[in-house]
């Protein structure tokens, strides 16, 4: 068999997309997701280009990311490549009118959810002396901006996370790096602002924002790389974008 590699948030935008890329280079994959019946179209369809096992969990339910690690048959155990991609961004308030269980959701899920599943495969990376963890991030963890308060303190621990990561497997020959992207045109938003698809949809008008493919040919690059190569720590904006603030919108 070929590389193996991990993909969580797997069922749509950056993940999907990742996934169905890595199918058609030939990876084996292991796809990760909420979301039974997506994983099971993505399995017949991205099926007949490499193997897929599947994996239905969600990342925030530690107990449940073990046992799932646990419970792959051997031909997929040996994980080469770690993509940590699922995330969510709940809301869009002020701190003093932000909702605690939007707060939870987004530190359950894109910082607690990343360390259990490191942890679950970092024992045999490290076992192994080999392996590559990308850590998807974004530029809410390089700045902070109005309303983004929680989320981007999500995001600033994935960066930090991303850092030390690579400082303590540095001793084993672990490649790991980020990737942060700007605006990216996917369900994030609809997620965000809670399935009202007018206000999700206004965030990308008057200008072309990123697709989820685009992300994920930045990905391929990053783990096609020379095994002496590691791209650390890469940010990635739609040419209309200048920070979290700043889009040139054409309207």
């Amino acid at each position: 068999m070929g590389k193996t590699a991990l993909i969580t948030g797997a069922t749509s935008g950056i993940g999907k997309a990742a996934a169905e890329l890595f199918a058609k280079q030939g990876f084996n994959l292991i796809l990760c997701g909420r979301r039974q019946e997506r994983l099971e179209e993505l399995k017949n369809e991205l099926g007949r280009d490499t193997a897929i096992f599947t994996l239905n969990f969600d990342v925030r339910n530690r107990e449940d990311v073990f046992s799932a690690i646990e419970s792959l048959p051997k031909e997929f155990s040996e994980i080469d490549i770690l993509v940590n991609n699922a995330g969510n961004a709940h809301g869009l308030d002020p701190i003093d009118k932000g909702n605690p269980d939007d707060w939870d959701a987004m530190l359950d899920i894109n910082v607690k959810g990343l360390l259990y599943m490191s942890k679950a495969i970092i024992p045999q990376m490290v076992e192994r002396k080999s392996g590559h963890i990308i850590n998807i991030g974004s530029t809410a963890g390089k700045e902070v901006y109005p309303n983004g308060n929680v989320y981007c303190a999500s995001k600033h621990a994935v960066d930090a996370i991303n850092q030390g990561m690579r400082i303590d497997l540095n001793a084993y020959g672990i490649r790991v790096g980020a990737v942060n992207p700007g605006l990216v045109e996917t369900e994030f938003s609809d997620v965000r602002f809670k399935g009202d698809s007018d206000k999700a949809s206004n965030v990308y008008k008057g200008f072309e924002p990123l697709k989820p493919e685009d992300i994920a040919d930045i990905i391929l690059f990053v783990v096609t790389r020379p095994y002496h190569v590691n791209i650390a720590d890469l940010v990635v904006m739609p040419t209309a974008q200048a920070s979290s603030t700043i889009v040139k919108k054409e309207l």
